[in-house]
């Protein structure tokens, strides 16, 4: 696989040089420089097991770096838990990505990521800190994919108290090979400092420096391989018409893939942009101006994102062309209120989703076509929002045995100060 630069299309890498950067030269991000187009969908979509379709097309895109039992053995062990559709209304159709080990979509890219890395290293010797900034799912998905991992070692930043209590469990009570950082800001904050890390060739080459965040190829990749599977869940049900997928969007990684795969060949009719009320992508595609801002708190952390990452890469597909942009896209955002709204619909419905999972149903509703069939995507099992939802829903969310056993484990967690030379000092000058 060829990997360019968003920001010079001169630079390229492979899959394994552009998965030990994370960043290429100047800040830019890679991405696929030329994007493989698989042809027999029919044999992708209903011939093949879960495993078997996974494992074929990590085979293809990345045949070259890797050997067939390599590609193989990391996708029995990254993706060993299963992706569900779940009919919600008439044609619209929940995909839960929430049944790994940490309950989040996240461990798709966060468990494929650490099979690659522990891959490299064996070939490389090489031992590596990663470091991780994350509004809730990123860092609990991380903190388990490499807890207890040889040669490697976790960091991962959070805006204090501004994850749910359950997700800070999920990373902060590990230790051992991990660190949990309470930043005094923002996620943004914590997603700055992590790139300032990156941008510094000392502390990173010292270190061994390699991002988990979804700038990092590797996790865009697997996150590639869910969408295959929605819309082959959605052949098993009867329904072959291309689906439209509704993505709750934060980083903007999510969409980013789905793009990917859709270029790749996969039949999608189109892709629903919804986020809450850090709306800086909405409000580009409806104005043409783009403007980065600070982040609002609201109930789906996971999306308080105010400068998205990967929205440089989705751009870049688009040629930086804004009504291109327009015309591939749909989009919309809900406030608090309105998806506690939702929340309370989907209760009624019978389906008990996370704030997330709302926000995506609530604007697919607005968004989708009468004859459509529409997908959105569940990126987090409801009971890691337990405290905000029962309120809300006025009824128990049940816990998890995962989440029961984070609830009960002490907290392991530092304080860093919104300053990158206290992140150096933390990761040790």
């Amino acid at each position: 696989m060829r990997l360019v630069s968003t920001r010079d299309p001169r630079h390229h890498a492979s899959f394994a040089e552009a998965v030990g950067r994370s960043l290429a030269p100047g800040g830019g991000l890679y991405l696929p420089d030329p994007l493989p187009c698989f042809v027999d969908l029919d044999h992708l979509l209903e011939r093949l097991s879960p495993q078997s379709r996974r494992a074929e097309i990590l085979a293809r895109l990345l045949g070259e770096e890797f050997g067939r039992a390599e590609t193989d053995r990391m996708a029995a062990e990254a993706f060993d838990f299963p992706v569900t559709l779940v009919p919600v209304a008439a044609r619209c159709y929940a995909l839960e990505l929430f049944h790994g080990p940490t309950l989040a979509f996240k461990d798709f890219g966060a468990r494929f990521l650490a099979q690659t890395l522990a891959l490299l290293r064996a070939r490389d010797g090489r031992d590596r800190t990663i470091l991780v900034a994350t509004s809730g799912d990123t860092g609990s998905a991380v903190a388990s994919a490499f807890h207890g991992l040889e040669g490697f070692r976790a960091v991962v930043l959070y805006p204090k108290g501004r994850v749910s209590a359950l997700q800070e469990r999920q990373f902060g009570t590990l230790g051992g090979n991990v660190r949990a950082l309470a930043v005094d800001g923002s996620f943004d904050d914590c997603q700055a400092l992590v790139k300032g890390a990156f941008a510094d060739p000392d502390l990173s080459s010292r270190h061994g420096l390699t991002s988990a965040n979804s700038i990092n190829i590797a996790r865009l990749l697997a996150q590639v391989l869910y969408y295959f599977d929605g819309c082959a869940l959605l052949r098993e049900a009867g329904l072959g018409d291309p689906p439209v997928f509704a993505v709750p969007s934060g980083n903007f990684g999510n969409l980013c893939a789905g793009l990917l795969a859709q270029r790749m060949g996969l039949p999608v009719r189109a892709f629903i942009v919804a986020t809450n009320a850090n709306t800086t992508v909405p409000d580009y595609l409806d104005s043409g101006e783009y403007r980065a801002r600070p982040s609002v708190a609201t109930l789906s952390n996971a999306m308080d994102v105010g400068a998205p990452n990967n929205w440089e890469r989705i751009s870049r597909l688009h040629r930086d062309d804004h009504g291109a942009l327009r015309q591939a896209l749909r989009w919309g955002h809900l406030s608090d209120p309105e998806t506690a709204l939702v929340l309370r619909e989907l209760r009624d419905l019978g389906y008990l989703a996370d704030p997330h999972g709302a926000v995506a149903f609530g604007v697919m509703r607005e968004r989708l076509g009468l004859t459509e069939t529409g997908i959105f995507l569940g990126t987090a099992h409801p009971a890691k929002f337990a405290d905000s939802l029962e309120p809300i829903l006025g009824i128990p969310v049940p816990l998890p045995a995962a989440l029961a056993e984070a609830q009960a484990r002490p907290l392991r967690i530092e304080d860093l100060a919104n300053d990158p030379a206290a992140l150096r000092e933390a990761l040790g000058g």
